[in-house]
């Protein structure tokens, strides 16, 4: 007993995930913001790309805020990788649009996600890769797929 507290008859969970969520997050900014993008540039970005969808679509999609999603945006259009259009198929809607150098700025996000993603997996032994993104696939689409509601909770990306 430490102080008078038992030791945890379980791992903490909530430690590791955040950690390793946390620390992941910050070698992705780092990884995108050498080509001059943030995590939610490239999300709106990858999403956009090849599929007409709206600013609260994609603001759904990355988990953001209607002034985050507007600001973002914003920055992709000055950077000429984005621009707002009317949807072909609702006049009322606007769509994103990816412009050629926002869909090759796309590709090259793409391939910087996916190597911070594969240095992540590459860190641990091969067998353990599958069992950690099955595991983890299996808790997000189950047990917890759903947050609870409660006061302070704030809403997690989707």
């Amino acid at each position: 007993m430490l102080g008078g507290m038992a030791a945890p008859l379980t791992p903490d969970l909530s430690f590791l995930l955040d950690h390793t969520s946390h620390v992941l997050r910050t070698q992705m900014t780092a990884a995108l913001a050498e080509i001059g993008l943030t995590p939610r540039m490239h999300c709106v970005l990858a999403h956009a790309l090849g599929e007409e969808r709206t600013q609260i679509q994609l603001a759904e999609i990355g988990g953001m805020d209607k002034t985050t999603m507007v600001v973002t945006v914003d920055a992709l259009e000055k950077a000429g990788y984005a621009q707002r259009r009317l949807s072909s198929t609702d006049r009322r809607a606007r769509i994103i649009a990816v412009t050629p150098s926002g869909a090759e700025m796309a590709a090259r996000s793409q391939e910087i996600a996916d190597g911070v993603h594969a240095a992540v997996l590459d860190a641990l032994p091969e067998d353990e890769r599958a069992v950690l993104v099955r595991a983890l696939t299996r808790l997000a689409q189950g047990h917890l797929a759903t947050p609870a509601e409660a006061p302070g909770v704030r809403r997690a990306r989707q």
